[in-house]
């Protein structure tokens, strides 16, 4: 068996990922099956340079604050800002501080400045994205940011008849912030004011903010630039959906939990879609985000199903979109130790390589209707392969052994 599974394997380089594919898609979906690895983020660099200099990728997407990541796209194309501020502010979740991130931005601006100092040109210089909305499993954002930057483009630019409301009004019924990011809200609904009267009518606004912006294009393009007007829709995504994300905190009911995953990863997914207008984009994130299969996972109330921004993606773009999971053997500093032999995990642990590309379809094949048993994992962090849904990958990054990080 070890030596039909070897015929699947190729050395982990940005090639052998992408002769997986039957062309390039629109979005490459990298995904990990644990988040703040450096040695899996820094694989992801490594493909990432080999995509930029061999196959003329120019933007990668991570699942970070989409807003926030416009600091960050600011920084590597024209170098405002200071690296260690940009991080800081510019990447969400606290994975600013791991050194794989800071490499990646660091890495990026270099690229985008030639040794005489002058920039690229805009078509070469690479672009950094955040797709994950300005929220988290533990809260979300105030809408103001989004919803007050959306009025002051429109309103710049528009006749002030055709707006639905002045930014005095956004301003008094958004309130103070802290109102909509108390982190008791995810567990507790009656702290949420995501259907409050004034949200109720925010979510009105922000709609005719939106249906407004997409009215006026070509007047808005004419009068803007295209960064700007893409922009303004970055932020008409961003407001609506935090809305509809906060109206659903709000909620008692049992399908409560499944809503609020869903509306974030549809809200990923409207990120990615407007990415892959720039196309080709490498994207990374977690597996359970990019798969094509039914997401799940286990939560305080009991198991939880959603279809991934991965799965949106897929049922739209088809062959424009690709994923490839990424799979580990050992974790040790979490205590996932040497994979059962049983396992799709262990499996691919008995091949020499300490990294490989795996042909998953193929492999898929090479096993037949005898599938590995799943692993379980000891430590909630880190989520095995589905052996069931082998197929719906289209290759497999395995790494062996993932060291722990320094101190």
């Amino acid at each position: 068996m070890v030596t039909c599974i070897k015929d699947t394997v190729r050395p982990v380089e940005a090639a052998a990922v992408t002769g997986l594919l039957p062309a390039r898609p629109r979005l490459l979906a990298l995904g990990e099956p644990v988040h703040g690895e450096d040695a899996l983020l820094e694989l992801r660099n490594e493909l990432f340079r080999q995509l930029v200099e061999r196959e003329g990728y120019r933007t990668i997407a991570i699942e970070s604050d989409c807003t926030a990541g416009l600091v960050v796209d600011e920084y590597v194309t024209s170098g405002t800002g200071t690296l260690d501020e940009v991080v800081e502010h510019g990447i969400s979740h606290g994975w600013g501080a791991f050194a794989a991130n800071r490499a990646l931005v660091r890495w990026m601006r270099a690229h985008n400045v030639r040794v005489d100092d002058e920039g690229r040109p805009a078509s070469e210089r690479l672009r950094f994205a955040g797709f994950d909305g300005p929220l988290e499993i533990t809260h979300a954002a105030s809408p103001r940011q989004a919803l007050t930057a959306l009025h002051g483009f429109l309103a710049a630019r528009v006749d002030a008849d055709l707006l639905p409301c002045t930014a005095r009004t956004l301003d008094r019924l958004l309130g103070a912030d802290d109102r909509w990011t108390d982190p008791a809200a995810m567990t507790d609904p009656s702290r949420s004011v995501g259907r409050s009267a004034e949200a109720d009518r925010l979510r009105l606004l922000a709609d005719d903010l939106v249906a407004l912006l997409d009215e006026q294009t070509p007047h808005l393009l004419a009068t803007a630039s295209r960064e700007e007007w893409d922009r303004a829709r970055l932020y008409g995504r961003t407001a609506t959906g935090l809305l509809r994300y906060h109206h659903w905190m709000a909620d008692a009911s049992p399908a409560r939990m499944t809503r609020l995953l869903g509306v974030r990863d549809r809200m990923m997914a409207d990120n990615l879609l407007a990415l892959a207008e720039r196309g080709p984009v490498l994207v990374h994130s977690h597996n359970a985000h990019l798969q094509r299969a039914r997401s799940s996972m286990r939560m305080w109330q009991g198991p939880v199903e959603w279809w991934s921004a991965g799965a949106i993606v897929s049922a739209l773009l088809g062959e424009e979109y690709a994923f490839v999971a990424t799979a580990l053997g050992t974790l040790r500093h979490r205590g996932v130790d040497t994979p059962p032999p049983d396992t799709l995990e262990g499996l691919l642990y008995a091949l020499p390589e300490d990294r490989c590309v795996v042909d998953a379809p193929r492999l898929a094949a090479v096993l037949g209707d005898t599938r590995p048993a799943p692993r379980v994992s000891p430590w909630f962090g880190y989520a095995p392969l589905d052996p069931a849904r082998l197929a719906d990958a289209d290759g497999i990054v395995f790494v062996r052994d993932v060291p722990g990080r320094p101190g």
